[in-house]
């Protein structure tokens, strides 16, 4: 009876390290970047945000970006978990 407990944990411990190395670290790994991403913004740089707005930062505060869109010049402001990505050019709004 003692082996089979041993196995059972053994399973148990592998089972959940296969879950770490495939999911949980994965994650954070990618908040971590998000976040650096994010206190790394500048004004002149074209984001993205997760409603797909796209735009130049025009200011910077503590927990907030102001973001210019299209050719009417539009300011928005926007929490930074707001945004998506960076872009590296700016989107073609003369359509």
């Amino acid at each position: 009876m003692g082996g089979e407990m041993t196995q059972m944990i053994i399973v148990t411990v592998g089972m959940f390290a296969v879950m770490y190395f495939l999911m949980i670290r994965p994650e954070s790994k990618r908040k971590k970047q998000e976040a650096k991403m994010r206190s790394e913004l500048v004004v002149g740089d074209v984001i993205q945000t997760i409603g797909g707005i796209i735009g130049t930062i025009c200011a910077v505060k503590d927990t907030s970006i102001v973001v210019e869109t299209g050719a009417d010049r539009v300011r928005i402001e926007f929490a930074k978990e707001a945004v998506a990505g960076k872009r590296s050019t700016p989107a073609d709004t003369s359509k």
